[in-house]
C-alpha cells in the first residue's frame, strides 16, 4: 500500500533525475568546444509501480543510461572525408611548393638562360677569335648549369623533405593504434556490465580513430549496429568486436594492435620502407597499400616502389620530375659534348665507362646508337690530312685485337686512308689508343695524338657520321662517353661547365680546327637548340628540342599543380558540408543547453516541492497525535 514516505521517495527520485540531467547539461556546456565531444542526453523511465487496491500507483522515475548523440553512418564519412582532405591538402601544400622552383616568366628561369646560353654561342660564332666572348661564354654556361643544379637540388630536398615526414607519420600511426587499444580495454571494462554508455571513452576512441583516417585512411569494423530512437531519430552507435584496418592489414584489433615497421637500411639515400609484420615474423611490404591519408599522399609524392640497385623510387609525382630533369640535363650534356668534339685537340679522355673490357656498346646502357663517327687529324694549319669512318654495330666492342669488330681495331688498323699508297699520312700513324683499367678499376678511353705528330702541331677531332640532316642521327659516341667534353656531368645534379674549360676559358674552341675564323662549332651548338633529340624517362620516351624536354617537366609540374589545387576545391566543399552534418548531430549547442537547463532547474524545484508537501503532511499528522 502507497504512504507517505513512497511519496517521498517519489520526491527524491524526481530530484535524483533532475540533479543528473543538471548535471549532463553542465557536462555538455563544459565541453562545448572540446574536440571529438559528443552531447550527452541522460534517459529516464517511470519508475516500477505499486500494485494496490486502487490500481498501479506511480513509484517515481529512475535513470536508465546517460547516452550520447551520434551518428555512426555519418561519422563513418566524416573520418573517410577527412582522410581525403587530408591527402589533397598535403597533396597540393607539397606541389605548389615545387612549382615555385619553375618561374617560367619572361627574364625569369632556366628556360630564359638557356636562351642567353644559345645567344652567347652566336655571339661567339660572330667572333670565334675573341677572348672576351670566350671569358663571357663560359660565365654564361656555369650560370645556366647552376640554375640547373640549384633547380634539381630543391626538388631532391623537397622529396626527401617529403621523405622523412613519412617516419614521423608511421610513428604516430603507431602511437595512436597503442592509445585505441589501450581504450578498447578500458571501453569493454566500463561497459561489461551491460548497463551503461561509455560515452567520453567513445568519444576519446572517435577522435583516434578520425586521427588515424587522416594520417593513413584507417577503416574501422565493428559487430553490430544499435539505434538510440530515444535520443534522437539519427542517433545510433556500433558495438561488438573491434578491428582497426589498412586495406585488410589489421593494425588494431580488440585491445591489442600491431606496429608498423619502417626501415631504411636498403637505400644508400635514405628513402624508407614500410612494413606489416605478420604473427609469424614475416614482413610483408605496404607502399603499395597505403593509399589513403597524409602517407598515401607521401607515397604518391615520393614515389611508391624503390629500386632494387640504387634504392632511388622508381615512381611518384616528384620522383619524375627528377627523372625527367635529369633526362634533360643529361641530353643537353651529351648532345653538346657530342658537337663539342668536333673541335680538335691533342688529346681526349672519356668519363668512366661502365663497361668491362669485351662488353658489346650497344648492348650496355650507354647511350650510344647504331651508326658511325669519323675520326679527322688536322695539321698545324687547320688542314684535314686524314679521316676514318668508325663503324658501331650490334658486335662493336670498345677494346679488341687486330681484325676484330672493337673501336680499338678500327682506329689503329693499318689503313690507306688517303688512297695516296703513303703508309705514313693515315689515322693509325698519328693517333694512340688506350682502354685499361685504372689503378682504382676505373675504365676510361684515353685517345691521344702520339709524341712526334703533336710536336709538329697536328691536333683530332670527333665527328658523328649522320644518317640525315638531323643532329640525332648519328652515334653519339663521344657525347655518350664524354669525349672532349664542354659540359662535365651525367645528369642535372653535377652538370657543370668543363673544369680545364671553366679555368682557362680562352681555350674554348669555336671552330672544328685552329685556322682563324673558324666557327663551325659555334654555328652548331646554336643549331642545336632547334634540333630534336630522344630523352628517356623511365619507360617514356620524349622525342623534343632540349627546349621541348624541359617544357615537358615545368608542364607536367604545372599541370599537375592546377590539378591538386582544382581537386582540393572540390574535396573541401565535400569536406565542410559532411562536417557541418556531423556536428549539427554531434556538436553541443550552448543555446540548447541553456533551455535545458532551466527546464531541468524547474524540474528540480517541482520535486523539491514534492517534497516538502511530504514534510508538511507529516508535521500535520505529528500534531494530530499531540
Amino acid at each position: 500500500m502507497a504512504n507517505l514516505f513512497n511519496t517521498l521517495g517519489i520526491g527524491y527520485s524526481g530530484l535524483s533525475a533532475a540533479q543528473v540531467a543538471i548535471n549532463t547539461t553542465g557536462h555538455n556546456i563544459a565541453n562545448a568546444e572540446t574536440e571529438g565531444y559528443t552531447r550527452q542526453r541522460v534517459i529516464n523511465e517511470a519508475a516500477i509501480p505499486l500494485s494496490t487496491t486502487s490500481g498501479q500507483i506511480g513509484n517515481g522515475v529512475r535513470v536508465l543510461d546517460i547516452k550520447r548523440v551520434f551518428d555512426n553512418f555519418v561519422f563513418d564519412r566524416y573520418a573517410s572525408v577527412s582522410a581525403d582532405k587530408e591527402y589533397s591538402d598535403f597533396e597540393m601544400k607539397t606541389l605548389e611548393e615545387l612549382s615555385s622552383y619553375f618561374p617560367e616568366i619572361d627574364g625569369v628561369g632556366i628556360k630564359a638562360d638557356l636562351a642567353a646560353y644559345y645567344d652567347m654561342w652566336q655571339t661567339f660564332a660572330d667572333n670565334p677569335d675573341n677572348d672576351a666572348i670566350k671569358i663571357a661564354l663560359a660565365k654564361q654556361t656555369e650560370s645556366l648549369t647552376n640554375h640547373i643544379k640549384d633547380t634539381q637540388d630543391q626538388i631532391i630536398a623537397l622529396q626527401q623533405e617529403v621523405n622523412s615526414q613519412l617516419e614521423l607519420n608511421i610513428n604516430q600511426v603507431n602511437e595512436i593504434a597503442a592509445q585505441i587499444a589501450e581504450l578498447n580495454l578500458s571501453i569493454d571494462t566500463a561497459e561489461s556490465a551491460g548497463t551503461f554508455e561509455a560515452s567520453d571513452l567513445r568519444d576519446k576512441r572517435n577522435v583516434l580513430e578520425r586521427s588515424l583516417a587522416r594520417l593513413i585512411g584507417a577503416d574501422v569494423n565493428q559487430g553490430q549496429l544499435e539505434a538510440n530512437i530515444q535520443i534522437d531519430s539519427n542517433s545510433n552507435t556500433k558495438t561488438g568486436s573491434y578491428t582497426i584496418s589498412v586495406n585488410g592489414f589489421n593494425i588494431v584489433d580488440g585491445s591489442t594492435y600491431h606496429p608498423l615497421r619502417i626501415d631504411k637500411t636498403k637505400s644508400e639515400y635514405g628513402f624508407f620502407e614500410v612494413s606489416y609484420e605478420r604473427q609469424d615474423g614475416t614482413l610483408i611490404p605496404l607502399e603499395e597499400e597505403l593509399n589513403g591519408g597524409k602517407i598515401g599522399a607521401i607515397f604518391d609524392l615520393r614515389g611508391r616502389a624503390l629500386d632494387d640497385t640504387t634504392g632511388m623510387p622508381t615512381d611518384g609525382i616528384i620522383q619524375t620530375v627528377v627523372a625527367q630533369f635529369d633526362a634533360f640535363a643529361k641530353g643537353l650534356i651529351e648532345s653538346t659534348n657530342n658537337l663539342y668534339a668536333q673541335s680538335n685537340t691533342t688529346s681526349m679522355q672519356s668519363n668512366i665507362v661502365p663497361l668491362n673490357v669485351g662488353d658489346a656498346l650497344l648492348s650496355s646502357n650507354l647511350n650510344i646508337h647504331e651508326g658511325a663517327f669519323d675520326v679527322i687529324i688536322y695539321d698545324v694549319d687547320g688542314n684535314e690530312v686524314a679521316r676514318r669512318t668508325i663503324n658501331i654495330d650490334a658486335g662493336t666492342t670498345m677494346s679488341g685485337v687486330a681484325g676484330s669488330n672493337s673501336i680499338q681495331a678500327q682506329i689503329t688498323e693499318n689503313k690507306d686512308d688517303n688512297g695516296d699508297l703513303n703508309g705514313n699520312n693515315d689515322v693509325d700513324d698519328f693517333m694512340q689508343f688506350n682502354f685499361q683499367p685504372s689503378a682504382t678499376g676505373e675504365l676510361r678511353l684515353e685517345l691521344n695524338i702520339d709524341a712526334a705528330s703533336k710536336a709538329q702541331g697536328y691536333t683530332f677531332s670527333i665527328a658523328d657520321n649522320l644518317k640525315t640532316n638531323e643532329f640525332s642521327s648519328g652515334s653519339n659516341f663521344a657525347g655518350a662517353i664524354g669525349l672532349h667534353r664542354f659540359l662535365d656531368g651525367k645528369n642535372a645534379r653535377d652538370i657543370k661547365i668543363n673544369a680545364d674549360l671553366a679555368n682557362n676559358p680562352t681555350t674554348i674552341r669555336a671552330g672544328y680546327s685552329t685556322s682563324s675564323g673558324d666557327n663551325r662549332v659555334a654555328l652548331d651548338m646554336v643549331q642545336q637548340q632547334f634540333e630534336k633529340y630522344d630523352f628517356a624517362v623511365g619507360r617514356d620516351n620524349y622525342n623534343s628540342s632540349i627546349y621541348g624536354m624541359f617544357d615537358v617537366s615545368a608542364t607536367y609540374v604545372g599541370i599537375t599543380t592546377n590539378s591538386a589545387i582544382s581537386r582540393n576545391e572540390t574535396i573541401s566543399t565535400q569536406f565542410n558540408a559532411t562536417e557541418l552534418e556531423y556536428n549539427s548531430i554531434t556538436k553541443v549547442s550552448i543555446d540548447e543547453e541553456m533551455t535545458n537547463l532551466i527546464k531541468y532547474q524547474t524540474s528540480y524545484g517541482a520535486a523539491a516541492k514534492v517534497i516538502t508537501t511530504v514534510d508538511q503532511m507529516m508535521q500535520t499528522l505529528l500534531g494530530i497525535k499531540q
